[in-house]
């Protein structure tokens, strides 16, 4: 996996208020660097400062559950290169294989594998 991970891809955060999120997170100084509506459930919105990335969805009953992070997504340069080395490590992978997603000008692939403590890690590859 080492050769094919470049870096940390983002960190999803649940969101109950997107406006209100959007607003802390440009405080901070992020920058929105892109917004989408989701098949289900609210908008999406990537926020970026210089190599960090996050990424708001908003979904209902957050509550009780402040600050969640749901998953730490990895990028990478071959997401079935990627799929198949998780496969033979015999990790949970939570999707039925890899998936697209409309996100970025051409798309993404992505699959996730559950880790040990329940944590949820993602693999993707912006194409």
């Amino acid at each position: 996996m080492a050769d094919l991970a470049t870096g940390l891809q983002h960190v999803g955060i649940p969101v109950e208020n997107m406006d209100d999120a959007v607003c802390f997170y440009e405080s901070l100084g992020f920058e929105e660097a892109f917004r989408a509506a989701r098949q289900k459930g609210g908008p999406v919105v990537f926020m970026k400062l210089k190599g960090l990335m996050v990424e708001l969805y908003q979904r209902e009953n957050t509550a009780g559950h402040p600050g969640a992070i749901d998953h730490v997504a990895i990028d990478v340069t071959d997401i079935a290169a990627a799929f198949d080395m998780v496969q033979k490590m015999e990790y949970l992978v939570l999707e039925k294989g890899i998936c697209f997603l409309p996100f970025w000008q051409k798309g993404v692939r992505f699959f996730t594998i559950c880790g040990p403590q329940g944590e949820r890690v993602e693999f993707s590859q912006i194409l």
